[in-house]
């Protein structure tokens, strides 16, 4: 089924106060179909969506916490007692995995960059060596200036990586750090109607 159709996000949020879901059972959180234990499983997408955009509104100093809204049947069960458990679980276990891609991104930038600068020197000499023999004419400086262009074009992806490409990536690891040691409380009852800021799952 759709995530769109499955969750109803109340527009109207006080983003000051708690991350607020309202769900039927414990395994809606979760992803239905993994089949891990109960504390290792991956959150359902729709959720993660959730929690990591009204986390990512929240100041980098505010302490981030989870209500959960369940019927008093579901929060006397087992698996309520460790939701918090597994979402951390989750949140260390997605932070740990973009810190292997902010590195493995570096590495790829390092590797472009050697490259990078290895065409741009053969660049410079080739096109001296060019113009030496064609003169400095328009075909020589054509042929100079165009090689001193592809240079720098062959640049362009390690200029890209340590200039941009990596802060995003950082900023989304501090995010699933914060949410890995989150409070996430219980709360065994439905939501009152007039309640916003919460994610319903119909």
């Amino acid at each position: 089924m759709d995530t769109d159709r499955r969750f109803r996000r109340r527009r109207e949020a006080h983003i000051e106060g708690p991350i607020q879901l309202r769900i039927r059972e414990v395994g809606q959180i979760f992803h239905s179909l993994d089949p891990l234990p109960f504390r290792e499983r991956d959150l359902d997408a729709g959720v993660e969506e959730y929690i990591l955009g009204w986390a990512g509104e929240l100041a980098a100093d505010h302490e981030i916490s989870i209500l959960i809204h369940l019927p008093a049947a579901e929060a006397r069960g087992t698996e309520a007692t460790h939701i918090e458990e597994a979402m951390r679980n989750y949140f260390a276990y997605r932070s740990q995995v973009i810190g292997w891609d902010l590195r493995d991104l570096f590495r790829n930038g390092r590797a472009s960059l050697v490259i990078g600068l290895i065409v741009l020197a053969a660049c410079i000499v080739l096109g001296r060596g060019l113009s030496g023999v064609l003169g400095t004419g328009y075909i020589g400086r054509f042929f100079d200036e165009g090689l001193i262009i592809l240079g720098w074009v062959a640049n362009w992806r390690p200029v890209e990586i340590f200039l941009y490409d990596w802060w995003p990536i950082v900023r989304r690891r501090r995010l699933y750090g914060r949410l890995s040691v989150a409070r996430v409380s219980i709360q065994s009852q439905d939501p009152p109607p007039e309640m916003k800021g919460g994610l319903g799952l119909d």
